[in-house]
């Protein structure tokens, strides 16, 4: 299969109206999209990405009026967040709509929706015409991509058509909040924090403990994992570097030559460049992979949730 790498929208939302599949760009990661009210044809996401079936996918619109056709019902709480928090990194899990197909919610009566922030994003999912399932455009469990050179590396030949963007800004997936129930739960940490979701909705909390049946991508296989081993240290501990490594953090490790090094200025920075910098890791052949653990509040508790993910300890 070719695929096409292309700046239009339009051409890329055609590929969608098509029954096939095209990658575009959100400032969370760049996603994978194929029609959710299309069964054969979000069976083409699972299929390019070797994706397990019952891993459900989120669905992306680009604009609030448009929420009604993916689920069935909202609560007064979710409208808060809408309001606060879209357009952006933020997924509301509700009741789904009857249209949408089951292949996206795994056979769930729920689904995750979202409005991205990102510019092109909504130019091309309002040119779609229809609400588009996407999880990140990779190959299944390796790192999530930030670059349409990512997607081009794990699915050319696999998929019709990429839609060229910048790199994403935020460079996490976005938050998923199950509002089903009579509060709201973290499924997911993401690019909106839970201190910030509490300032909406107080009661706001995390999932003590995965559901055997989940409800959001990201919580029941290893994902974001490079080809080297990854392994979780204090920044200022001594580190000892083994073959062809490499670090990344807030703080210089101590008493450690390494072939690639990153130091970020900001958790937002790091966040924003781990899965990057898994991806140059992969380039070089850096075989381990040094990540400091950081204070999980704000954008750290998705940090390190994404760190631990891509972790052999």
């Amino acid at each position: 299969m070719r695929t096409l790498i292309t700046t239009s929208y339009r051409t890329a939302a055609a590929s969608i109206s098509r029954g096939q599949v095209a990658a575009f760009p959100t400032e969370t990661v760049y996603g994978l999209g194929a029609d959710a009210c299309n069964t054969e044809a979000v069976q083409r996401i699972f299929t390019a990405k070797g994706r397990p079936s019952d891993n459900p996918l989120i669905v992306h619109v680009g604009d609030r009026n448009e929420i009604g056709t993916v689920v069935s019902s909202v609560p007064a709480y979710a409208e808060r967040l809408f309001d606060a928090f879209s357009p952006g990194p933020l997924t509301l899990v509700l009741p789904k709509h009857k249209r949408i197909s089951p292949l996206v919610t795994a056979g769930l009566r729920t689904v995750g929706v979202r409005i991205p922030a990102h510019t092109l994003a909504r130019k091309f999912l309002n040119a779609c015409g229809v609400p588009v399932a996407a999880p990140s455009a990779n190959l299944s469990g390796s790192p999530s991509p930030t670059t349409w050179q990512a997607v081009r590396h794990d699915l050319e030949g696999r998929i019709p058509c990429i839609l060229k963007g910048v790199p994403s800004t935020i460079g996490l997936e976005s938050t998923v909040v199950d509002c089903t129930g009579p509060a709201p739960v973290i499924l997911r940490a993401g690019g909106i924090t839970l201190e910030e979701l509490r300032q909406i909705v107080p009661s706001t909390r995390l999932q003590k403990q995965q559901s055997r049946v989940p409800k959001s991508p990201g919580m029941k296989y290893r994902h974001y994992s490079p080809l080297a081993y990854v392994f979780i240290v204090s920044g200022m501990e001594e580190t000892v570097p083994m073959k062809s490594s490499a670090y990344i953090g807030l703080h210089a490790s101590r008493g450690a030559a390494f072939g690639l090094k990153k130091i970020c200025r900001t958790e937002k920075e790091y966040a924003r460049a781990l899965f990057h910098f898994f991806r140059e890791c992969d380039r070089k052949g850096i075989q381990t992979i040094y990540c400091e653990q950081v204070s999980e509040s704000g954008i750290g508790l998705a940090l390190m949730d994404r760190i631990r993910k891509a972790a052999w300890q």
